[in-house]
């Protein structure tokens, strides 16, 4: 599948992160740094001014599966933190797959150099791309995908 947007196109973007990502800023600052959610989707709004972006958190595997699937009717994109569901949300990485829209995976962390069970994303194989280790410029370079692709 191919998106192609004009420049002058307003792309609607949502961000869905998952569960213990309200904790951010907060949570293991040695492993998911001190920055706040709240100032990484300014920063967004900032260097992107021609996109539209929303924003949405839960700790509930079905609000994210709710949370994707409204987003195909709302939005030209999704950005998707599935926090640990990563690991075992066969549900979230359908419904990923059930939407016409694309979707990049982020994590902050590089889930590949963590625990063993980190290493394998139910999730990623459902999305275009899926972005690890970046801290959180990965929601920076998730939207830069989007744009390019």
């Amino acid at each position: 599948m191919i998106f192609i947007f004009a420049k002058s196109l307003k792309m609607k973007i949502l961000i869905i992160n998952g569960a213990n990502l309200n904790l951010l800023g907060k949570r293991e600052p040695h492993i998911y740094g001190t920055t706040n959610f709240e100032s990484v989707l300014k920063k967004l709004r900032v260097h992107y001014p021609e996109h539209g972006f929303s924003y949405v958190q839960s700790n509930i595997e079905g609000e994210i599966v709710d949370f994707l699937q409204k987003a195909d009717f709302e939005f030209q994109a999704v950005v998707l933190n599935p926090g640990g569901y990563t690991h075992t949300s066969v549900v979230i990485a359908d419904a990923v797959r059930a939407i016409s829209i694309p979707v990049v995976e982020v994590h902050i962390s590089n889930i590949f150099q963590r625990e063993d069970f980190r290493a394998r994303s139910i999730t990623a194989a459902a999305a275009i791309g899926c972005i690890t280790g970046f801290g959180v410029n990965g929601y920076d370079l998730a939207v830069r995908a989007l744009m390019s692709n």
